[in-house]
């Protein structure tokens, strides 16, 4: 895969934030009960699922926030990250 084709941080991090989304109302939750039973703010939540930590800067949550949300929206970690990462080389 070429340098061009892979995301961006900003692309990548909007993508998680999507299946967030996805994940929390399938199981019919408020964003305010995902973010009590992962022990986050509803607001620190809400960035989640708009893939960003600040207007204009791309999600970078400490690994144990991470696992926290993605155990309560039933999701898998190693499948939430899997595919082309950017910046990653073909090579690693």
């Amino acid at each position: 895969m070429t340098q061009e084709q892979r995301p961006t941080w900003e692309a990548f991090a909007r993508a998680m934030g999507e299946e967030f989304l996805r994940a929390r109302t399938a199981m019919g939750a408020s964003q305010e009960r995902v973010a009590h039973l992962a022990g986050v703010s509803t607001y620190t939540y809400q960035k989640f699922e708009k893939g960003e930590s600040r207007p204009g800067t791309p999600l970078n949550p400490q690994l144990r926030t991470l696992v926290a949300v993605c155990q309560v929206l039933g999701l898998s970690v190693s499948e939430l990250l899997a595919g082309p990462l950017p910046g990653q080389d073909d090579d690693a």
